[in-house]
């Protein structure tokens, strides 16, 4: 090949490279405006269009006086605005009914009503997810700082709690979710126990 010829390839290999580095740039630049622009706001406006009626639920906690982890399993139904029920099934019956400011515990036949006002870290865990599904950012931002990672398709809200005294019990809860579904919420305990709930929509409701 004569030496203009070679020049002529060069340029045709320089000019490929510049094209292809400047689509990968293009490409960059739209990912991180795609998650830039989703915000807070955008994110709990579409959960309270969705709020899921039902779904199944299974939970695993890890506890630093036990060897093993502790499994259980049921179903969460969330009726608006501010109803949330959570049935275990397995592995023994338990029942939680959130409605209100008021906690109804069932176990064993037995009840117990707690007033969440007289129970600020149980309020703040409830809060938590009742919030979430409910699309209640304003009720989530008065008990947590909120901070969001990842897109519309995927997201993950990091919670941490406003009051000190609560800190000292619960460190931060990680919501996930997928579009505008919550899919896990794993709770973070000051001593360093966890607890981690997936949960599957149940669909058609």
């Amino acid at each position: 090949m004569s030496a203009s010829g070679l020049r002529r390839a060069e340029r045709k290999r320089r000019v490929a490279r510049e094209i292809a580095a400047l689509s990968v740039a293009l490409a960059l630049s739209a990912a991180a405006a795609a998650t830039v622009d989703f915000t807070v706001a955008e994110l709990f406006a579409g959960l309270a269009k969705a709020r899921p009626a039902r779904a199944h639920f299974q939970e695993r906690k890890y506890l630093g006086l036990l060897t093993e982890p502790v499994d259980s399993s049921g179903e969460l139904t969330f009726t608006p605005p501010d109803r949330l029920e959570k049935r275990t099934t397995s592995p023994k019956p338990e029942t939680l009914v959130v409605a209100g400011t008021q906690l109804v515990v069932e176990r064993e036949g037995r009840k117990r009503t707690l007033a969440l006002d007289e129970n600020p870290v149980v309020a703040v865990l409830i809060e938590s997810i009742r919030g979430t599904l409910a699309g209640d950012l304003a009720s989530v931002s008065r008990q947590y700082s909120v901070e969001l990672d990842g897109d519309a398709a995927k997201w993950r809200l990091t919670l941490r709690p406003r009051d000190p005294s609560v800190r000292t019990v619960v460190e931060r809860v990680d919501i996930t979710g997928t579009a505008t579904e919550v899919r896990s919420v794993e709770t973070f305990q000051a001593d360093g126990d966890r607890s981690v709930m997936t949960i599957d929509p149940v669909p058609g409701r």
